[in-house]
């Protein structure tokens, strides 16, 4: 498992992939993927799961606190890659309404 992060060419749009389990033991490398970035020129976010193999109810705790951290409701983040059982949660935690799904 490992979670990475990187920014655009243009600094606006932080990504962050995992590879792996997205589950409790992510927490610590999933945070500090978006704490240590320069949250000043950040628009929006992008977690990327096209490599993930699994994903819990902690990682959808998570991703609510990066909403938190990005800005709440005016939070742009968009998560990206999903599989269609990764989708299914989603729509089953209302998640759509939160976030963009891809």
């Amino acid at each position: 498992m490992s979670i990475n992060s990187s920014v655009s060419q243009d600094g606006d749009i932080l990504t962050i992939s995992v590879d792996g389990r997205f589950d409790a033991s992510s927490l610590d490398e999933f945070r500090n993927c978006y704490e240590s970035a320069d949250t000043g020129k950040i628009k929006g976010y992008d977690v990327d799961l096209k490599n993930a193999e699994y994903l819990d109810s902690s990682a959808l705790g998570m991703l609510l606190v990066l909403r938190d951290f990005a800005g709440g409701e005016s939070a742009q983040i968009t998560i990206s890659n999903c599989s269609q059982e990764v989708k299914k949660i989603f729509a089953i935690s209302s998640f759509e309404k939160l976030f963009t799904i891809q």
